[in-house]
């Protein structure tokens, strides 16, 4: 049996710098590797590859669980306009949560962190 030690999103963008800078500018990530067609972003242990594609690029999502969602709305201010952005909120199942449209991409970014028992 094997352990998988990372899980990385691979995201297609049509804008691979822009979408780059928006990951290291909004969320806090740094570029490990950034070429015209392809970009790998990193934060903690965590790694998102974005790809060069075309505009008819399909829609994806994934998920993002963070120790304080509070500090990453922080950071992100400033860094949503003209995106489709879902405010902070609690889900039913114990994560609170934000919606973000990723720039230049069809992807959306679910990003959340447990709800603490009280």
């Amino acid at each position: 049996m094997y352990q998988a030690d990372y899980f990385s999103p691979m995201i297609p963008s049509y804008n691979v710098a822009a979408t780059v800078s928006w990951f290291i500018e909004a969320l806090g990530f740094e570029a490990v590797l950034n070429t015209d067609g392809d970009a790998v972003v990193h934060k903690d242990d965590k790694t998102v590859h974005i790809q060069n594609a075309g505009p008819d690029i399909g829609e994806m999502a994934c998920y993002l669980e963070v120790n304080d969602l509070d500090a990453v709305w922080s950071l992100m201010q400033g860094h949503l306009d003209g995106l489709r952005v879902r405010v902070p909120f609690n889900q039913d199942y114990g994560m609170r949560e934000l919606h973000v449209e990723v720039p230049h991409t069809n992807t959306l970014l679910f990003i959340g962190a447990e709800i603490p028992p009280q």
